[in-house]
């Protein structure tokens, strides 16, 4: 499990033993998740809502090429709570 986003988001999983890389933009974000998708010992990647959201399209392209390891979003802090449609996700990502 790595976790990748704004320093707040990050240093929380950092202080419980998570290995995360600060990222402070979507297309920054974006280079180390691809990066991170080629390694074998990477399963879940956690990524916070303020990057992932532009990067959103090509997130689910990795997901759809790749899907482990698990490209998972997480709200950060000071983030909206927005629901998220799942089912539909899973769709767009299996192309049906």
């Amino acid at each position: 499990m790595i976790a990748i986003g704004r320093q707040s988001f990050v240093t929380g999983f950092m202080l419980s033993g998570v290995e995360g890389y600060v990222a402070e933009s979507p297309p920054q974000a974006l280079q180390k998740i691809g990066e991170l998708s080629r390694r074998d010992d990477v399963g879940l990647l956690v990524v916070s809502d303020d990057i992932s959201e532009p990067i959103r399209e090509e997130l689910n392209n990795i997901r759809v090429k790749k899907p482990i390891p698990v490209i998972y979003e997480l709200p950060g802090p000071n983030s909206k709570r927005e629901p998220v449609d799942y089912k539909q996700m899973m769709k767009k990502v299996l192309g049906i």
